[in-house]
């Protein structure tokens, strides 16, 4: 079992930026995929980002492409993603997961743990 435990969520400007950092106990991700997902108000889930096993393969979401960086540490259990350049549109619960079939082609289905999900507001 893995549980995943996020930090750094928040309300920020538009233009502003925030670093979401999550947290891995009880077994090591190096062994899998990461990702972040969001869910809007009234919106279903959507995949924002995911990193290889190694951190060498990214992958990022058209709507947020050169504005968030997703990056992990495998010797500290951590996975974060930096959000620069934020719009009113990035409001969401933002969440963490591991899945070792993560990716942007099977989504949500990819997942094995899910993080327990952060508010981040972007005020215009």
């Amino acid at each position: 079992q893995v549980q995943l435990g996020e930090s750094g969520g928040g309300l920020v400007q538009a233009g502003g930026s925030l670093r979401r950092s999550c947290a891995a106990s009880g077994r090591t991700i190096s062994i899998y995929r990461m990702g972040w997902f969001r869910q809007a108000s009234g919106k279903e889930r959507e995949l924002v980002a995911t990193i290889s096993r190694s951190g060498g393969t990214t992958y990022y979401a058209d709507s947020v492409k050169g504005r968030f960086t997703i990056s992990r540490d495998n010797t500290k259990n951590t996975v974060d993603l930096q959000m620069n350049s934020l719009k009113p549109e990035d409001t969401a619960v933002y969440y963490c997961a591991a899945g070792s079939r993560l990716s942007a082609v099977v989504g949500g289905r990819g997942v094995d743990y899910w993080g327990q999900g952060t508010q981040v507001t972007v005020s215009s």
